[in-house]
């Protein structure tokens, strides 16, 4: 069994991280662990019909984003490694500056210092100069930025294409099989 941690930030975008879990949801193999920021409930209400509750449901287990106390914030507690989807600017600082004022920061750090695989989906536009530095600096401790830039080689038709592609491309990271996209064939023209 592979344990995912997922955290879901306040930053526009949550629909990623919904339907990573729905897709989890899925595959026998992986126990999902979310955290979700506080503005997450916010923005969720902002950009999807889903409740907090609703989400909370699509993980195997929640963890109540203030508690520093649960299992995940130790490196101790075994996962496979943690996704970011959304990622906000703010939790981006948190993370490349090892804040842990919060247990998504905190168990973010813990999977670095434990050199697991972190993956960041960061949602700003356009990025200034702090938000690139942040971006190297979790790079240089050995995190994945991971921004949800659509290709279009596959032909999306709705939203929900565009969206299971950057889903896909984080299922990547994590060796989880899925059918999501068509890849790249290597077409010649």
């Amino acid at each position: 069994m592979k344990r995912l941690l997922v955290g879901i930030t306040g930053a526009s975008g949550v629909l990623y991280g919904i339907r990573l879990l729905e897709v989890l949801r899925g595959v026998a193999e992986v126990e999902t662990h979310l955290i979700l920021s506080r503005g997450a409930a916010t923005t969720l209400a902002y950009e999807t019909d889903f409740t907090v509750a609703a989400v909370a449901a699509l993980a195997d287990v929640v963890h109540a984003h203030d508690n520093l106390a649960a299992a995940v914030s130790s490196g101790s507690f075994p996962v496979h490694g943690m996704v970011v989807v959304p990622c906000s600017m703010k939790t981006l600082a948190q993370i490349a500056l090892s804040l842990g004022d919060n247990l998504l920061a905190r168990a973010a750090d813990v999977t670095l210092k434990e050199r697991r695989k972190l993956v960041l989906v960061p949602r700003e536009t356009p990025l200034h100069l702090g938000h690139l530095r942040h971006m190297t600096a979790v790079t240089e401790m050995g995190g994945v930025i991971l921004p949800p830039a659509p290709s279009f080689y596959h032909g999306p038709r709705t939203i929900m294409d565009i969206v299971d592609q950057t889903v896909g491309k984080i299922l990547d990271q994590f060796a989880i099989p899925h059918d999501l996209f068509h890849r790249w064939d290597g077409r010649e023209g």
